[in-house]
């Protein structure tokens, strides 16, 4: 295999940003010395070698890679995660999936608290690999997945599909399952509970009696069938996103709520200590692709009906579920006792 690595020169004569990102990424995993060749695409010149094969290939964007097989075949990689994953096989899980004992989460908790988030997720995926999965719903998740796909270990994503998710929403998730080159399992409710559901409470019943109801068929009970599948799951749950409710988040723990494939399950907050500053932070400094909607106002985005814009000043849990008390806005994803489906006729 020949590996030619194409890098975007600017008119100061810099490398762009994301051509730096992409040498740093593969020198940490010391797979730098699998590149064969660097041409550089000079910003403003389509002469330059690195433009001709832009062109070539139909990308116009920087850095990109021309793999060239031992048949003299080639492909463009626009991905340095996906080239990653074709220089070098993922590594294994040190260990085999098991459980977390309280013993465990005494010793190993305080010691993750210490730790930066991306070390938390490579501690998880070096225990769990594939059975532990990363919920994704915010911006947090995604940097979570890109913490993850940087790790070079395997991991599972999924994500709930409520059906009354943002258009914007849908296409994001399109979006990360390209950008990364990973499967994105989508979780949908029990169709039966949720047409039981809708035919006696309507499409909007939780404008009137809460959200509780509504949340525990299309979010809680696919989140419950999903976990039951898995080890460990990580959320990007942060402490300041709700006070009220979100106060006390740890990094590490024992589930409260679900049960794993071994009964018992670890959860992980690695954002636990991250604040929204922080978080944004991190997505701008790795280009981590994110919801539209974020440029329009809304902080926190669940679904349609029950996420707005905030106002400067405002707390981003503001815009959820903003005809209820404070103390309330959660779905039960997260709450130690999350709420059961309603019990409805048949």
């Amino acid at each position: 295999m020949h590996v030619t690595m194409v890098k975007k020169q600017l008119e100061n004569g810099e490398a762009c940003r994301k051509c730096v990102q992409a040498e740093e990424l593969l020198r940490g995993r010391g797979l730098w010395g699998k590149i064969d060749r660097v041409v550089w695409a000079v910003e403003g010149q389509s002469d330059s070698e690195g433009m001709e094969l832009g062109q070539r290939f139909g990308i116009a964007a920087a850095p990109f890679f021309v793999v060239r097989d031992e048949r003299g075949d080639e492909q463009a990689v626009v991905s340095t995660l996906s080239l990653l994953r074709e220089l070098a096989p993922p590594l294994q899980p040190s260990a085999s999936a098991s459980a977390l004992s309280p013993d465990e989460i005494d010793s190993l908790g305080p010691k993750l608290s210490a730790s930066e988030p991306a070390e938390i997720v490579r501690f998880a995926l070096s225990r769990w690999g594939r059975q532990c999965a990363i919920a994704w719903s915010g911006a947090e998740d995604i940097v979570l997945i890109d913490m993850a796909a940087q790790t070079g270990l395997p991991f599972s994503v999924f994500c709930l599909d409520t059906g009354r998710l943002h258009p914007e929403t849908y296409r994001l998730i399109d979006k990360v399952r390209r950008h990364y080159g990973i499967e994105i399992e989508v979780l949908s409710p029990e169709a039966r509970a949720l047409q039981a559901f809708v035919r006696q409470k309507g499409l909007f019943s939780f404008y009137e009696d809460g959200h509780k109801e509504c949340c525990a068929v299309r979010k809680v009970e696919p989140l419950k069938r999903a976990l039951f599948g898995y080890d460990a799951w990580m959320t990007g749950q942060r402490q300041d996103q709700s006070p009220a409710t979100r106060g006390d988040v740890p990094v590490l723990q024992l589930d409260p709520s679900f049960e794993g494939k071994n009964g018992v399950l670890a959860k992980l907050n690695p954002l636990s200590r991250y604040s929204s500053a922080q978080v944004w932070q991190y997505i701008r400094a790795h280009d981590v692709p994110y919801n539209e909607l974020h440029e329009r106002g809304f902080v926190s985005i669940g679904c349609e009906p029950c996420t707005r814009a905030v106002l400067p000043g405002q707390h981003e849990r503001e815009g959820r579920w903003w005809w209820e008390d404070a103390t309330r806005k959660e779905c039960g994803l997260h709450s130690a006792q999350p709420p059961k489906p309603p019990g409805l006729a048949r």
